[in-house]
């Protein structure tokens, strides 16, 4: 028999155990991983474990909305505008996940060399990603995704389509690249710090607006946005950033444009360019004109420590904007793009071709 001493100190050994195990587990569910960021750590680092809250039980992504993106100001400033987001938010899948893979699929067939492109220093970040992605998927989105160990598959139930669970050992970058099109509707860019900045390594990019992304690899960030007007007012900003950016707090920004039709892939004509011939002022046809805004997303990959910018794009026919009551505002925004701190965005985001004939319907 115990006496009453001891017993009352294993009581208490045992309630401080508990305790002590309830805070880690606290912890870990606040933190995205084990250990965050590119920060120098002492002895071996430990692999990081990516926390992702799954999707509602009752959802169902053939009746889930678009998110409705409305980041209009009057004026417009070139600025970073991040907002901090989390690891569950990375990859959003709506009504339009089908259609779209359907026809980056296409897309990845037609137009390799403007959709997809690897160096060989991205190679371990893109079998990276790979896994990153799979694994997201698996824990945000359980009933549309599963794993087949015994066949070693990764199954997708929306497009009844299956992929490697692993990626052979030696698999090319590129067609890794391309399996990672028939996962997600999101395209990515990988870029790897240099002494020189922030170098693009690799890229899957199916939905381009106005620029060829193989243009893109093998360039640091400040060449990347050569064309951009008033690029060098963010442009040291943005290499700090993307130098300090933590494993698991990952950021979002909301980029918008209008764009005079529908098409998704587009690999010139959005953007005006110095030396471009263009029409100004031309009669657009509004059924078929669109506001693009895309959701971009930064996170570092917790291994290769490579950053993953990858971005999603939303369109929003003009009609339905101006059915929501926006018109007036979304007109004040397009008027207001020559009057911020980047005037040449005006003529860049094509405003001198379409701004009177949209302002002219949304304000009517």
């Amino acid at each position: 028999m115990f006496s009453s001493i001891p017993l009352l100190a294993l009581v208490l050994f045992c309630g401080i155990g508990w305790l002590v195990n309830a805070v880690r587990q606290k912890k870990r569910r606040r933190s995205s991983f084990r250990n965050h960021g590119p920060e120098k750590q002492l002895g071996a680092a430990k692999e990081p474990v990516l926390s992702v809250s799954p999707v509602a039980g009752d959802f169902n992504w053939e009746t889930a909305e678009p998110h409705k993106f409305r980041p209009f100001k009057p004026i417009y400033y070139i600025t970073m505008a991040l907002r901090s987001s989390t690891p569950s938010d990375l990859i959003t899948i709506d009504s339009n996940y089908l259609s779209r893979i359907e026809l980056r699929r296409g897309l990845i067939r037609d137009h390799p060399h403007h959709v997809v492109g690897s160096l060989p220093s991205g190679a371990d970040a893109v079998r990276e990603t790979y896994s990153y992605i799979r694994d997201f998927l698996l824990a945000r989105y359980p009933a549309l995704f599963s794993r087949d160990d015994d066949k070693g598959l990764f199954r997708n139930h929306v497009t009844e389509q299956s992929l490697p669970l692993e990626l052979p050992p030696h698999e090319n970058s590129v067609a890794a690249l391309k399996l990672l099109g028939e996962m997600v509707e999101d395209d990515l860019f990988l870029l790897r710090a240099t002494p020189e900045g922030h170098l693009c390594v690799a890229y899957l990019c199916c939905f381009p607006s106005g620029f060829d992304p193989a243009d893109k690899i093998g360039k640091v960030l400040k060449d990347i946005h050569g064309p951009v007007p008033s690029y060098d007012k963010i442009g040291a900003s943005m290499e700090r950033f993307f130098s300090r950016l933590e494993v698991g707090k990952s950021v979002v920004r909301n980029n918008w444009s209008v764009n005079m039709t529908p098409e998704l892939f587009n690999v010139s004509g959005n953007h005006i360019n110095e030396g471009d011939a263009y029409k100004e002022d031309v009669d657009v046809d509004i059924s078929k004109a669109q506001i693009r805004v895309e959701l971009q997303t930064l996170t570092r990959l917790p291994k290769t420590q490579a950053i993953l910018f990858s971005f999603k794009t939303y369109l929003y026919p003009v009609t339905e904007i101006k059915a929501e009551g926006l018109g007036p505002e979304v007109a004040d925004a397009i008027g207001g793009l020559p009057r911020g701190n980047a005037p040449g965005m005006w003529k860049y985001k094509g405003g001198v071709r379409w701004g009177k004939s949209i302002c002219a319907y949304l304000r009517s």
